[in-house]
């Protein structure tokens, strides 16, 4: 994907919104404080966002594969308000412990890397010019096997042993993620 654009690539739950167990109604969405705006900024330096979403709420049949579309193309207006609108969605619906359509083995499943080396391909991104902001370490690690550049864990307090470039408490001052580009 070399000479593709810069992508931000964000999880979803526990990165844009407060993780409180498979969400797929806008009334469970709480934005986190200063995530749109840090999202904003990046948009404002070329960086296009991304989101890259485990939602095995599917699999487990807690929700519907339209359920989740409806929130994404509701929590999407939210963002492009705040001009941080998500140049795709991608997400994997599978669980490996799940019979059914979505059951079993997958490749999107973070830490695998289908879903970013999907949104890379289908949308022209350069992963090893990129960011991925993500609060588990599956994140770090798809970010890792897809080659994206810069790959940012959100935990606090941070972890004793991480594989990410870097670790922030949240994104409440876009100022200390901006530094480490």
């Amino acid at each position: 994907m070399a000479g593709g654009e810069r992508a931000v690539f964000l999880d979803r739950d526990g990165v844009i919104n407060r993780d409180t167990g498979y969400c797929y109604r806008p009334d469970q969405v709480e934005f986190l404080p200063g995530t749109l705006e840090t999202v904003a900024r990046l948009v404002g330096l070329g960086y296009r966002p991304v989101i890259v979403t485990n939602q095995s709420g599917i699999a487990r049949g807690y929700y519907t594969e339209a359920d989740f579309h409806a929130l994404m193309d509701w929590m999407g207006q939210q963002m492009a308000a705040a001009g941080a609108a998500p140049a795709g969605v991608y997400y994997c619906p599978h669980h490996p412990d799940e019979d059914g359509p979505h059951g079993g083995p997958c490749d999107c499943r973070k830490p695998l890397p289908g879903m970013i080396r999907q949104a890379a391909a289908e949308l022209d991104l350069d992963p090893a010019a990129s960011l991925l902001i993500g609060d588990s370490e599956r994140d770090v690690e798809a970010g890792r096997a897809a080659g994206v550049g810069l790959n940012v864990l959100l935990a606090d307090p941070p972890p004793a042993e991480t594989d990410a470039d870097a670790v922030l408490p949240d994104l409440t001052d876009p100022e200390r993620l901006l530094a480490l580009l």
